[in-house]
């Protein structure tokens, strides 16, 4: 019983010698984490809120046109949102370097971030157009709104709660992917997690790393949770 106990203590103590963490690296990967997230989640913003438009409005329609489109759209989401994160990252390392001349750091991530989660929130913004009534958007063409103005004045501002809270889910699946772009030097707090805590064996930065990115996943969902609140009209 009591080597048992003191097998328990030993374990417990390898993630609390914080002797073992570097404070300085914690806190240069700390913000390459943060810059990573913030830096592909506004270009996936846009790109998801545009490809969703996309499948919005050629869902349905008779014309050739817009049924090949809604195909050709839907088949690349599908695919895209469909491959595991880290298989991705090696798929795209040619065109990572093409792009920006190197596979390695926190810039080399962000072709495999943007790729990987603009179709996901493609789907989530398609799925808020979809809850909008028709009946606001029947009221809008028979007051003689264009199909701009339909989009900016009705889809846009009816569908924004679930806007908000598609691009909050989709942030935080961004945290997760940068830790996973880290295990093949990304950078940010996956990285030093794996080089410094997986490999040397230091428990204890693993889990300071790890607690930092929960800290800014409850921080995400936190601000998220604010926006939706005010947006929401209901």
């Amino acid at each position: 019983m009591l080597s048992k106990l003191n097998l328990g203590t030993s374990v417990l103590s390898q993630y609390f010698d914080f002797s073992e963490v570097d404070w300085e690296k914690m806190q240069e990967a700390t913000i390459e984490t943060i810059g990573m997230t913030i830096g592909s989640v506004v270009i996936i913003f846009f790109a998801g809120l545009l490809l969703g438009l996309l499948l919005y409005e050629t869902n349905g329609k008779d014309t050739l046109a817009a049924k090949t489109l809604y195909r050709v759209v839907a088949i690349l989401v599908n695919v895209f949102r469909s491959i595991p994160f880290i298989i991705l990252i090696v798929l795209l390392l040619p065109v990572t370097k093409t792009l920006v001349g190197s596979i390695t750091g926190p810039t080399a991530a962000l072709p495999a971030l943007i790729i990987a989660s603009s179709p996901f929130f493609a789907r989530l913004v398609e799925i808020g157009f979809r809850e909008i009534d028709k009946g606001v958007v029947e009221a809008a063409e028979a007051m003689g709104a264009n199909k701009w103005q339909i989009i900016y004045k009705v889809l846009i501002p009816e569908s924004l709660p679930a806007i908000v809270s598609g691009i909050t889910v989709t942030t935080i699946s961004l945290v997760g992917y940068t830790a996973m772009a880290g295990v093949i030097g990304a950078g940010g707090l996956g990285n030093l997690a794996y080089l410094d805590g997986f490999q040397r064996n230091q428990s204890t930065v693993v889990l300071v790393a790890t607690l930092i990115i929960l800290v800014i996943v409850f921080i995400i969902q936190a601000i998220g949770d604010v926006i939706v609140k005010k947006v929401d009209k209901r």
